[in-house]
């Protein structure tokens, strides 16, 4: 197979915009499976195969599969649409080199959609837009691309019309080759072209200028034919439409109904012809010294992490080791099964069999059997066994090349590890993994189920970056924490089935940040003597305010100058202030939005070393930040709601007695959807109040916008409520530490 006829592709969307149902009739088209399922009732989707999926007919973890289509295979991951899970989508987007995005005819871009299409922007992948639900009432495309446009800044090109709208859809209008198609059969496998009806042909004349308007502007063989008015021909249009796609200028834009087996194939053809192969992408890396160094570890861990680290954490992963190669320089990988191999994980899986690491090559050959090494522990690990998934179903491979996404049995491996042929080769850098927003303490009822618990707590910690275990020093509680309430109680609930351990837990507790208000002047001396060599380091500078993300919630800027600290010494300066942002003075919650300015100081010729600068640069920090004002930031979060037009009034006075503000209220038809911004922390027991409010007829989703100053008196009974605990949770029981 050559590697321009493979893709890579993901499908991402809100939850429910028939995301998972438009996989399920791909897998069908391309003659995969020989019965359609639906999401929900019947056997449950395929790509759903966990019993938690189907019975709540949600996609929880992304799944895997190989289509063939117009004599190209397509790798094709499906990931979930609810915000509480969007590590798969993270992980999945950062090996694929194409995406569709899938939005709903009538919701157009929703909350869920704004994070897919950050994501996607994060990782630079070409993307694809599918506009479902076109069979439903208050279904507008053309509004939906007009969203596109403003909302997520992205260039749509619409490449076809509906033919009928809601009840009346029956096609699409090709804006290409100008022909209708409609899609006939008990399954709408059957597909047949005619002219266009002649009531549309005036529009779908103008259309088919719009979107050569729209491309002309980006083209200039394409803008030529337009003022000379002379004919531009499909094959242009194709390899512009392609070029301008790879290039991240365009999204084109196509339309069905997957529920009603309408627009699919169309699909499966734009993928073909307008997403990238393996070749088409550029990917770089590290170059790998070999040499040790703290700096190359603490980002290996941090990379472990996800970023933030898991200080609490009792044990820090197998997997990390304290001589991970130090980086140097990028390098530019070929899309070559001859060259040497070079894979990432992204995805891990244990399950009764054992680990699987899913897999993506980006150049060489994986050969059954082979010995590779694992960049960033340096372990050699033996590949003994290669699968190509299909959901939950497995075949074994003798080898894959490179383009390739295959799971490998047995290897020990963490999200985002590089896999190499030689030791020290290179490095690819890693995903984003965004920080837990919420945690529960947890026990099992049963004290003997304890070893259990702690198996499978091990277990969900090394699939699921997003979700981390730590115990409080303090409390001596197992804390889990992840992305929403949803995320924690799927496991909880795997925990019962798949563990068979009942477990107990606490109130929900909200992931609060300390942050400083005002700057603070530092001139530190830290001097040490115990006899024979001390310890000495000064250091002089400012912590100033940083007006950043919790992604990057600390800044440290090095404006040391003349030697007068040694450059060795540099990097434990950064450790030490680091080191300080785990816990903050005002309630122990970690701390974020700090700059530290280090311009000047002094060091001794015997006594100065790296332990001395670090502890200075820590004693320095806990010392300063006080004066800096520190406040509480709660996470707030966007929710959007749909509910009959009759439960309105009702559901938005709820939404301001929690503290929220009520952004927008769109209506369609007797739907409105309600946007709304509510601290975390007034949402626990949401989905069941909203049920009360609506007579079940309201469903919300949720994700987190930002971090928000406390109010004064609220911050006072945090932290006093965080005292009182403290004192009353003293001597409760433990889980084994080995969690």
């Amino acid at each position: 197979m050559s590697l321009k006829t493979l893709r890579n592709i993901g499908i991402s969307a809100h939850i429910d915009s028939g995301k998972t149902t438009l996989s399920e009739r791909i897998l069908f088209y391309a003659g995969r499976l020989h019965r359609m399922e639906e999401v929900h009732g019947g056997g449950g989707a395929t790509m759903d195969h966990m019993d938690l999926e189907q019975e709540r007919g949600i996609t929880i973890t992304s799944a895997a599969t190989q289509v063939d289509w117009l004599d190209h295979k397509i790798n094709l991951i499906d990931t979930p649409g609810h915000v509480d899970f969007t590590v798969e989508v993270e992980r999945s987007l950062r090996v694929l080199d194409g995406a569709v995005l899938v939005l709903c005819a009538v919701g157009g871009v929703q909350s869920q959609s704004l994070t897919v299409d950050r994501q996607i922007k994060r990782y630079g992948v070409p993307r694809l837009i599918f506009i479902n639900k076109l069979d439903r009432i208050g279904a507008d495309p053309i509004q939906v691309c007009q969203d596109v446009r403003t909302r997520l800044g992205v260039e749509s090109v619409l490449m076809q019309l509906p033919i009928g709208i809601a009840a009346d859809f029956e096609g699409v209008v090709d804006l290409v080759s100008m022909q209708a198609t409609y899609f006939d059969g008990e399954n709408g496998e059957v597909l047949r072209r005619e002219a266009i009806p002649e009531s549309m042909q005036a529009e779908a004349e103008a259309a088919r200028e719009g979107m050569l308007e729209r491309l002309a502007m980006l083209d200039d063989e394409v803008m030529e034919a337009c003022l000379d008015e002379t004919p531009v021909g499909e094959e242009l249009i194709h390899k512009v439409v392609r070029q301008k796609t790879i290039d991240l200028a365009i999204a084109p834009v196509f339309l069905g109904s997957a529920y009603r087996n309408k627009g699919v194939q169309p699909l499966l053809d734009a993928v073909v012809a307008y997403l990238p192969s393996p070749l088409d992408c550029e990917t770089k890396a590290f170059a790998a010294s070999g040499v040790s160094s703290d700096v190359a570890q603490q980002q290996a861990e941090d990379d472990h992490d996800g970023g933030g680290g898991e200080s609490e954490s009792d044990v820090e992963p197998a997997s990390v080791t304290r001589d991970a190669p130090a980086i140097e320089k990028t390098i530019t990988l070929a899309a070559d099964p001859s060259a040497p191999l070079v894979a990432m994980a992204f995805k891990i899986v244990d399950d009764a069999f054992g680990q699987l690491t899913f897999t993506r090559i980006y150049q060489g050959t994986m050969q059954r059997g082979a010995i590779y090494y694992n960049q960033r522990t340096r372990r050699k690990e033996r590949f003994s066994r290669i699968f190509r998934m299909h959901a939950e179903k497995r075949e074994e491979v003798e080898s894959a090349r490179a383009g390739d996404i295959v799971a490998v049995m047995g290897i020990e491996a963490a999200s985002g590890d590089t896999y190499a042929l030689d030791r020290d080769y290179c490095m690819l850098e890693g995903m984003f993994v965004p920080e837990p927003v919420i945690g529960v303490a947890v026990r099992p009822r049963d004290r003997q189920d304890e070893d259990r618990l702690t198996q499978a707590l091990q277990r969900f910690r090394r699939e699921d970056p997003t979700f981390r275990v730590a115990t409080d020093p303090e409390s001596n509680e197992v804390v889990i924490a992840g992305m929403g309430e949803l995320h924690l109680e799927v496991y909880l609930e795997r925990i019962r089935r798949e563990y068979k351990v009942v477990v107990e837990s606490g109130a929900p507790q909200v992931a609060y940040r300390e942050a400083p208000t005002r700057g603070a002047d530092f001139n530190h001396r830290h001097k040490k003597q115990t006899g024979g060599a001390g310890q000495f380091a000064h250091i002089v500078g400012r912590l100033e305010v940083f007006d950043g993300t919790d992604e990057e919630a600390f800044v440290f800027e090095d404006n040391i100058k003349g030697g007068r600290i040694p450059r060795q010494y540099i990097p434990s300066i950064e450790k030490g202030f680091r080191s300080c942002l785990e816990k903050g003075p005002v309630a122990c919650y970690p701390v974020i939005g700090v700059r530290v300015e280090l311009n000047d100081g002094s060091y001794h010729d015997v006594d100065s070393s790296d332990k001395a600068f670090q502890t200075a640069a820590a004693a320095c920090f806990r010392e300063n930040f006080r004066k800096m004002k520190p406040v509480l930031l709660e996470p707030i979060m966007n929710i959007e709601i749909e509910c009959p037009r009759d439960f309105q009034g009702s559901i938005s006075g709820d939404l301001n007695s929690r503290r929220g503000m009520v952004v927008s209220a769109d209506m369609s038809g007797e739907i409105v959807t309600i946007r709304a911004q509510v601290p975390l922390a007034e949402t626990f027991g949401y989905a069941t109040d909203l049920r009360s409010l609506s007579q079940g007829q309201a469903t919300f989703t949720m994700e987190l916008d930002s971090y928000r100053r406390v109010p004064k008196k609220l911050q006072e009974k945090i932290v006093a409520d965080r005292c009182n605990a403290k004192k009353s949770r003293a001597g409760a029981p433990q889980l084994s530490t080995s969690v």
